[in-house]
């Protein structure tokens, strides 16, 4: 079950209002499509299966919504939101809520071909243990890559996975 807030993060992390240039809505609208990844959860007490889906389909002002799916072993996981750019602040933003109760809002930073969004959160999980929660999202090319990790600060204990998306 801790692995389902770090799962939450996986796909997180997208979107906001913007009126974004020709340039930055052609660069969201090339995600557009269907993606399917899989990986595997380490720092368990065996190597998880981790499958996921992600549909994103085009939105209003140049945006683009996505909803997605993982599967832990067997937990689903659902999230959902929107990536936009932000004009005023010259910058991409991701916002994303989860069938899990999980919010945020992530600032993606652009390098060449790549934009790339980090999320921090820190919360508790299900036993009252805090967690903190670290994902990257990158927007490569025609590809996406989700990297996450969460942390058990009492234990110590460090899920990972990286989860490459392809068409």
């Amino acid at each position: 079950m801790k692995a389902i807030g770090a799962a939450v993060v996986l796909l997180g992390g997208m979107a906001a209002p913007s009126l974004a240039g020709p340039g930055e809505q052609a660069l969201l609208a090339s995600y557009v499509g269907n993606w399917r990844g899989e990986s595997m959860l380490q720092g368990g007490d065996k190597p998880e299966p981790f499958r996921c889906r992600l549909a994103v389909s085009p939105g209003n002002s140049g945006k683009i919504n996505y909803t997605g799916r993982c599967t832990l072993v067997n937990m689903n996981l659902s999230v959902s939101g929107t990536i936009a750019y932000v004009d005023a602040k010259g910058q991409y933003e991701a916002v994303m809520t989860s069938n899990a109760g999980f919010a945020g809002t992530a600032v993606g930073k652009q390098s060449g071909n790549q934009i790339g969004f980090d999320l921090v959160e820190r919360q508790k999980d299900r036993g009252g243990n805090d967690v903190a929660i670290g994902s990257r999202i990158y927007l490569v090319g025609d590809s996406i890559r989700v990297d996450f990790q969460v942390e058990f600060n009492d234990s110590g204990r460090l899920l990972t996975t990286s989860v490459p998306f392809s068409r």
